[in-house]
Order: C-alpha cells, then sequence, then structure tokens
C-alpha cells in the first residue's frame, strides 16, 4: 500500500485533521521501558519526537520530517526511519526520502517495505543499477511474494510513464538469475500491461521452461491466447495444464469458460459436473451449471442446479432470477413473478422487474405492467432512460404510437445523443409516418457509431421498405453485413431489398438463410412473399399457415393475408 500511495499521490492540499495525516495508521512513537538501557530514549530525543509528532498533527510536515529525521539518526529504532521515509514520500521530497530509506535499511537490511521504497526510488531516478540491487534483494528475501512486491512497483510506476524501465530491469535480474521462474512470470506480466503480447508470450514461456507445472504461468499463458482471440490456442493449453495439474479447480474453471466461448457446450457441461460434484462449495460453477443446462435445453436439470443454490444467502439473487426465467420460459406467470420479486440484489433486482414488466405485457397485462414500472422509476432513478425505452415499448404494444413517440422525445430534449433513445425514436417514428425523423435519428447514430450494425440495419431497411433509394439501402445493409454476417434480422433486410429491385432468386436465398437461424413472423411474412411472387404459391401457403398458428394475431402475417392471400380469392 506504501509503495501504490507514493505512485498514486499528487500534491495534496495540506490535511486539516489528523486523520487524514501521512501519519495515520502508523504507530506513535515506540513505548520505551527505562529499566531497557538498549532502548532507553535521551531526554532530548524524546523532546525532538513529542515535536515533530506534533507538527505533524499540525498539518507541519516538513518540520516533522526534520524531527523524525534527526531522530532516526541518533537512535537505532527502524521505526523512526520508517515515518521519516513516509513523510518524505507524502511531500514527494526525493532526496530526503532517500536518506530516510538509506538509514532505514541500515538499521533493519531485511525489510521488504524499505526495500520496495528503495528500488522505487531508484526507479523514479532512473538508477537502473541500485534498482537491479534492490530487487535482487526482495527476490532472494521473499521469492514467493516476489511477483506481488514488483506488480506494486510497476502499478506505481505506470503514471510516470517509468513502465519500460521497469521491464528492463527485470530483464537484467532474469539474466543474472534464469534459474527463477516467477521473474519470467512477473515480466510476461508487465508485457502483457505494456500490451506486448508477443513478449508476454515469450516471458511466460521461459516461467513454465524453468517450472513446468506452475499452475498460474499456465493460466497466464492461456489467459494471453484468449485475450489475442485464440480460444482453440487456448483450449489446447488449459486442457494440457488440467493434465498437469488434474485437481487444480481454478484451472478448470477457466477451461470451462472456453469451452463456452468455443460454443462447446457439452464438453462444457461435463467438467462444470466434475467441479461441482468434485467441490460442492462452487457455488459460481453451480450457477455456470445451470445456465449451461438451460442452453442445452434442459430446465429441470437448471432448476435442480438454481435451487441447490437457494441455500446460499449470496447466492438467492442470481438463482432467484434465473428460476423466474425457467418459470417464464413454462408460460407460468405467477410463478416467475414469484421469483422475480424474491430477487433483492440491487443490479439484479432491476433486471428480473423490467422482466417481470415485460411478462406482463406479452400477456396483455398491461395496467399492472405500467404499476410495476412505476415502482422501478421509484425504485431505480438512475435508470432513467432504460424505463423510458421500456415504457415506449408498452405504448407500442398497445398500439399508442403518438404518445410513446411523444415520450421519447421528451427524454431526448434532456438526452439528446442518448443512442438508445435515438434508435427506440427512430423505429417509432415510422409508426407515426415521420421517415424524415427517422432517417435523422439513425444518421446521428452511425455518424457518431459508423459500426453499428443496429442503426444501419434498420436505416438500409427502411429505405428498401418505405422508399426506391434502394442504392443507399444497399450500400448501409453491406455495412451492416460486413459487420455481422451471420445476423437474421440483417440477413432478412438484404433479402428484402434484392426483393424490391426484382432480384428474386437472391431474395429468397437470403431470406431462406434468415429463417433457418430464426424463425420470426416478419421474416416469415417476407418469405411468403417472396416464394408467392416467384409462383411458389404452395410452399408460400404452407409457410404462412405454420408461423400463423404460434402467432395468430401477428401484424406482418395479417397484413400478408390481407394483401396477398385474401386478393387472389
Amino acid at each position: 500500500m506504501l509503495v501504490l500511495l507514493y505512485g498514486c499521490a499528487s500534491a495534496p492540499e495540506k490535511p486539516q485533521t489528523p486523520a487524514s495525516s501521512p501519519l495515520s495508521g502508523i504507530p506513535a512513537q515506540p513505548k520505551q521501558k527505562a529499566k531497557d538501557p538498549a532502548t532507553s530514549i535521551d531526554p532530548d530525543v524524546l523532546f525532538m519526537l513529542l515535536t515533530a509528532e506534533l507538527a505533524g498533527q499540525r498539518g507541519q510536515y516538513d518540520i516533522a520530517l526534520e524531527g523524525y529525521m534527526e531522530a532516526a539518526k541518533r537512535v537505532h529504532d527502524p521505526r523512526f526511519a520508517e515515518r521519516a521515509a513516509m513523510i518524505a514520500m507524502y511531500l514527494k521530497d526525493g532526496n530526503r526520502l532517500n536518506e530516510a530509506v538509506k538509514l532505514w535499511l541500515k538499521q533493519d537490511p531485511n525489510n521488504a517495505t524499505a526495500r520496495k521504497f528503495a528500488a522505487l526510488s531508484a526507479l523514479q531516478a532512473g538508477d537502473k543499477v541500485a534498482a537491479v540491487a534492490h530487487i535482487e534483494v526482495l527476490l532472494k528475501n521473499d521469492p514467493a511474494g516476489f511477483d506481488k512486491a514488483v506488480l506494486e512497483l510497476a502499478s506505481a510506476l505506470q503514471k510516470a510513464n517509468k513502465s519500460a524501465l521497469m521491464f528492463e530491469v527485470l530483464d537484467t535480474v532474469s539474466s543474472k538469475h534464469p534459474d527463477q521462474a516467477t521473474v519470467y512470470f512477473v515480466e510476461a506480466l508487465l508485457a502483457a500491461q505494456m500490451d506486448k503480447p508477443d513478449v508476454a508470450e515469450i516471458k511466460v514461456a521461459e516461467a513454465l521452461r524453468v517450472q513446468p507445472n506452475w499452475d498460474k504461468a499456465l493460466m497466464l499463458q492461456a489467459q494471453l491466447a484468449i485475450v489475442s482471440g485464440n480460444f482453440a490456442k487456448a483450449k489446447g493449453l488449459l486442457e494440457t495444464a488440467v493434465r498437469k495439474n488434474p485437481d487444480d479447480l481454478k484451472i478448470k474453471k477457466v477451461l470451462a469458460q472456453v469451452l463456452l466461448k468455443n460454443k462447446n457446450y457439452d464438453e462444457a457441461l461435463q467438467l462444470y459436473q466434475a467441479i461441482v460434484k468434485a467441490s460442492p462449495k462452487e457455488y459460481d460453477s453451480r450457477l455456470a451449471l445451470g445456465l449451461v443446462y438451460l442452453q442445452q435445453d434442459r430446465p429441470d436439470d437448471a432448476e435442480e442446479a438454481f435451487k441447490h443454490l437457494l441455500k446460499e444467502p449470496q447466492w438467492q439473487p442470481q438463482a432467484s432470477y434465473y428460476l423466474g426465467k425457467i418459470a417464464e420460459h413454462d408460460n407460468d406467470i405467477d410463478k416467475a413473478l414469484a421469483w422475480y420479486d424474491k430477487v433483492n440484489d440491487e443490479r439484479l433486482g432491476f433486471e428480473a422487474g423490467i422482466a417481470a414488466v415485460g411478462l406482463l405485457a406479452k400477456d396483455k397485462q398491461f395496467a399492472k405492467a405500467e404499476n410495476r414500472l412505476e415502482m422501478l422509476a421509484k425504485k431505480y432513478p438512475q435508470q432513467k432512460v432504460r424505463l423510458v425505452i421500456v415504457q415506449s415499448e408498452l405504448l407500442n404494444q398497445q398500439q399508442q404510437y403518438e404518445k410513446a413517440f411523444a415520450l421519447l422525445s421528451k427524454a431526448l430534449v434532456d438526452s439528446p445523443d442518448e443512442r438508445e433513445l435515438l434508435y427506440a425514436r427512430a423505429l417509432m417514428a415510422e409508426h407515426v409516418g415521420k421517415l424524415d425523423v427517422l432517417e435523422a435519428d439513425l444518421q446521428k447514430i452511425i455518424s457518431k457509431h459508423p459500426d453499428n450494425a443496429e442503426a444501419l440495419n434498420a436505416l438500409g431497411y427502411t429505405l428498401a421498405d418505405k422508399t426506391t433509394r434502394y442504392p443507399e439501402a444497399e450500400r448501409y445493409l453491406q455495412r451492416a453485413l460486413r459487420l455481422n454476417p451471420d445476423e437474421a434480422v440483417i440477413l432478412d433486410s438484404y433479402g428484402w431489398l434484392q426483393f424490391k429491385m426484382g432480384n428474386f432468386a437472391k431474395a429468397l436465398d437470403y431470406l431462406q438463410r434468415a429463417y433457418a437461424k430464426q424463425k420470426e413472423t416478419e421474416i416469415a411474412a417476407h418469405l411468403a412473399e417472396v416464394l408467392w411472387a416467384m409462383d411458389k404459391k404452395d410452399q408460400a401457403k404452407k409457410l404462412y399457415n405454420e408461423a400463423v398458428k404460434d402467432a395468430p394475431d401477428d401484424r406482418y402475417l395479417l397484413e400478408f393475408k390481407t394483401r396477398i392471400l385474401n386478393q387472389a380469392h
């Protein structure tokens, strides 16, 4: 902490209260036993210490520093030198700090904190030779705590842009001590912080050459692969690490996360099952196990995993939230609401509240949904933007488009650049026939966030569907496709544009791919219309009939029926 304070401190105003002084948390002057001649304090020195203590408590740190420095020189007690060093550090007096630390180390050469002060002072001064010497002593005296000590130094040096010098010093230490894996390991961590992943990989490989089964180094090696996006490599490294350390749960948990990233759900499931079986109190793994069960469409198994977590107060909010999701999936509204109401965690409590509102709206219980939304607004005033968007969606579902548009427009007066509000109003602008507002809002988002695929898709689709500005629409949709080539809604938009342009075969290809990924009613209506236009009317009717069974009141399907099917009779 001392090192971190020194690195992060800015020139503070001198505090008025003792609680915020550099003396806080440091023991007062040592109590001496009169009968111990070896440690008794001369009356002059005692007066000096009392004066220094009073000066420090009054914020007169320069006077306090002089008093403690003089006492440290006269009495062989490293605590006086330590206090002098603390005050010098607070005052950012490098010369006095060096003097105090030198005296401190002379009186207590094995003191790790004094050694860290000395190393930091040398690094701040750019004295590489001295820094190497001090860090070598840290390595020799406490090899187990070496990485923590050096990372404290590195953190303190970041703002001073001395990380490169720190790395050079460590490189010198590693060349002098090639059998010390911990030095290579710390170099790898520092290189990763300096955004030099290639160097980090080389250094962690050196650490593992010296200590092949070191779990921390194996984990770091895998994490470097994860950061670079090479999940296949991370998977291989972690599987090797698990074989070398079969009882190490930390490695297994990271491997399970990588398996999930790779969408190897079956393997991840087996691994989480093994972790929970071996260590039933691994509650985070039990939660992950429940989530994988949900991913695998095994709600009963997921429910069992989450209910087990209800026994632990810390995990009750997460378990209740996901039990609510399972009940919602089963269309058991009352049970889902009961679970959501049990979520007492602030962050998840809001999400549970929003889920409850959405559930009631889906069941067309709009009055209850609005009451809950009002309660959420009182409880979570900081979530104003999200609540406005949810409220506008409630109005949208009730086809109160003008009210929703007005609500969003009012919110944008206070937050004119809020992306979510702009996007929500753009969608509502279509319903009220304000295409100029829709285009302006989406263009504003795109100008500030040119890689926002959602806005690019919405603008491209609207231009394709509501205008004949097809070349513009194609440019926006092609940009969206480059960003998210497998997104069903973008494939649908592009397919619909191709249909409007008369490219029926190309339209069919894109729409079929979109519907295979996401069986949404709007995509079904588009695909059915293309099939009808291509004289594949039986296929179009079959598709419509299948889709309308699950959504008899869907506006896209009803429009297709009115505009296409009814006209055919």
